[in-house]
């Protein structure tokens, strides 16, 4: 196993002081970002290490607050008790007294016309049909490319792939990490600008991975390098940021692809670059 960087040493070192442990007391101990503190927590725990990130909460307590909001009008959603409803963009509906509803005396109509779409629902890249549709763009690309995507929270982002070194054997140990026998280490770096009016609040290589040649993906290793350093959490309107993402690998895997996505399945929005040798 490789050994953890210094700050989640440090993270690690406090938890198991007290075993368990609020994620903000864990950060506020450390004077870190409780969000950078909770990604860096459950990157830990996918790890394999024995530790479980969750979150408790009151349920009467968060039934009220669901049962306040909605007599104010600010939830749409359905009853405390039943499953969220999904909002949908558009204008919020009227609301309707209270008793049995005649139908709806507007008729639907025959046919409607066909909507396409770009990128997740709810995100800056969905598209009504009563809007303009944005032309295609382009998902792929080779090292230096920067290509566009949206996040989760409707964030456009272009990212840049700007380096591939491969082996990086050198930085790994420079930093006093060590190699298992028949290991190699490769470093990918990436830039991410943030093009819209909307904060990006995730990790920006959360879900970047390499892909082999029999397909096979190799996720980052749970380490930074002085010499390169890692992504901070979040990107804010405007500001372009850069970082570097370690993976660990054995020698004689071929990488022929990296590939970015928002979430840890591939949709639409993933970004791949095509490796050359």
């Amino acid at each position: 196993m490789v050994a953890p960087d210094p700050v989640d040493a440090r993270l690690l070192a406090v938890l198991a002081e007290s075993g368990r442990a609020a994620v903000h007391e864990i950060a506020q101990r450390l004077g870190m970002d409780p969000r950078e503190a909770a990604m860096r927590l459950i990157t830990l725990s996918g790890s394999g290490l024995p530790l479980l990130v969750g979150v408790e909460c009151d349920p009467n307590g968060i039934r009220r607050a669901l049962a306040n909001a909605a007599a104010y009008g600010n939830y749409l959603g359905g009853p405390p008790s039943g499953p969220y409803a999904v909002h949908q963009s558009g204008p919020h509906p009227v609301q309707q007294p209270y008793g049995p509803q005649g139908p709806i005396s507007q008729p639907f109509p025959a046919q409607q016309p066909p909507q396409q779409t770009w990128g997740p629902p709810q995100s800056a890249g969905w598209v009504r049909a009563d809007q303009p549709q944005p032309r295609p763009v382009s998902r792929t690309g080779k090292i230096g490319s920067a290509l566009d995507a949206d996040s989760l929270e409707g964030a456009r982002l272009s990212i840049q792939l700007v380096e591939v070194v491969d082996p990086a054997d050198f930085l790994f140990t420079a930093a006093g990490y060590k190699l298992a026998e028949g290991e190699r280490a490769v470093v990918v770096h990436t830039e991410v600008t943030n093009t819209s009016q909307v904060p990006f609040t995730s990790l920006p290589d959360m879900y970047l991975v390499l892909v082999t040649k029999t397909g096979e993906t190799v996720t980052k290793a749970p380490v930074s390098l002085s010499s390169r350093p890692a992504h901070k959490l979040g990107v804010q309107p405007g500001e372009t940021a850069g970082g570097h993402s370690v993976f660990v690998l054995p020698d004689a895997t071929e990488i022929i692809q990296v590939r970015w996505s928002v979430r840890p399945e591939v949709d639409l929005n993933t970004l791949v670059w095509t490796v050359e040798d």
